[in-house]
């Protein structure tokens, strides 16, 4: 393709969706720079406004690029002999209890550099970039040393400064209890609340800071006192929470007004009705509960009833969700739980933006940032229908061509 750095281009009779729904008509979108500025039916496209314009091409489908709202990229080693464990019968609890799971991976995290993290993490996100994503949540957790946590945060802001695509840094560091501190959670948890939340905001490394509430990691409580903290150095908070069980975190981390509380495969009426009254955003994570082998869906029936907005991201992880394939995720988030494909693709646009706290982002409408993806596909619930890697046809970063064939 000739001249793709033109800054103002024009692709018509291309169906799109716009971030909530798929509009009825054949468009003409027009970017300029890092916006779009031109959003009309084919119909009503005056030609005077295609002058100086690159023609990208014709027809097929155009989305907002993809928000992967949860993840966790940066780590250290494999943990491929526990996949088959669970496989010989382990549980996802049992291995965690043994010294395996999340602990083995901070071993491996912990050892390595900035250096060697940043290049393992890379092809990993490489590969989310080559499936759509234009911005990616990535969250620490594997560190759980002041140190470590905020070395993982540094690698995440590296990577999104040698890969075009926004990256929205985490703090996790309640996400288990580090072997130097076995027998005193509290401990780690004062830790937590004192030295890391306080240097990360320091050093501006989060964006946000989330807990593992659930019977194997930290109480309602614990998780209570880092969202306290988190409040007092003005940084936004979202919870893993109802995963395994319904311990009531979903509710509390609403009522401290979380961006979204994630997995909530647990999540009962009370903390649905917390949700809705916070503008919570629900995030289903259909890789963790495909991988574990779950049962126990969340309610997405009851989710939708009451209007609260759904995201669906990859959970991309070393353990419950080794999956780089986001829209693999609207496949099962559709296959698994029931999500329309409209409902599938708003969760990894619009509503994935929002559980990061990216209001406006996720769309596809005039004056938004022109971070878009056009798919070799027919319609837009294609992109959920078939697992097919290789659809994308061109990818636009703030307004930059990354990707074209």
């Amino acid at each position: 393709m000739s001249n793709t750095n033109t800054k103002r281009r024009l692709w018509r009779d291309i169906h799109v969706f716009d971030g909530l729904r798929t509009l009825p008509d054949p468009m003409a979108v027009i970017t300029e720079g890092a916006r779009v500025v031109t959003l009309v039916p084919m119909r009503e496209l005056d030609e005077g406004l295609a002058e100086g314009c690159h023609d990208m091409g014709r027809g097929r489908v155009m989305t907002p690029g993809l928000v992967d709202c949860h993840t966790h990229l940066v780590f250290g080693g494999s943990r491929a002999d526990e996949f088959e464990a669970r496989l010989e019968g382990a549980s996802y609890e049992e291995i965690a209890r043994r010294g395996g799971g999340i602990l083995s991976t901070v071993t491996a995290t912990r050892e390595a550099t900035e250096d060697e993290l940043l290049e393992l993490a890379r092809p990993r996100l490489e590969a989310l970039i080559a499936d759509g994503v234009t911005t990616v949540e990535i969250k620490s957790g594997y560190g759980l040393t002041v140190e470590d946590e905020l070395k993982m945060l540094r690698v995440a802001r590296r990577l999104g400064e040698v890969l075009p695509v926004r990256v929205v840094t985490t703090l996790l560091g309640a996400h288990a209890l580090p072997p130097e501190f076995k027998d005193d959670s509290d401990g780690y948890i004062d830790l937590v609340c004192q030295e890391m939340i306080p240097a990360a905001a320091q050093e501006g490394l989060a964006d946000a800071v989330d807990v593992f509430c659930e019977k194997i990691a930290f109480s309602v409580a614990q998780c209570e006192r880092v969202f306290e903290a988190a409040e007092a150095h003005g940084l936004p908070i979202k919870a893993h929470a109802e995963q395994l069980s319904n311990l009531g975190g979903t509710a509390m981390a609403a009522r401290h007004g979380a961006l979204s509380a994630d997995h909530i495969e647990y999540l009962d009426e009370a903390g649905i009705a917390a949700m809705r009254k916070a503008r919570s955003v629900a995030v289903i994570l259909p890789g963790a509960f495909h991988t574990l082998g779950e049962t126990q869906q969340p309610p997405i029936a009851a989710l939708r009833e009451a209007g609260v907005p759904m995201a669906v991201a990859t959970d991309a992880n070393p353990g419950s969700s080794p999956l780089f394939m986001p829209t693999l995720m609207l496949n099962l988030a559709c296959t698994l739980f029931r999500l329309t494909p409209q409902e599938a693709l708003a969760g990894m646009t619009a509503h994935g933006a929002t559980a990061l706290g990216l209001k406006g982002e996720g769309r596809l409408q005039e004056g938004a940032t022109a971070d878009l993806c056009v798919w070799d596909i027919d319609t837009p619930a294609a992109l959920a229908y078939a697992v097919q890697p290789g659809r994308l046809r061109q990818r636009l970063f703030q307004g930059e061509l990354t990707h074209a064939v």
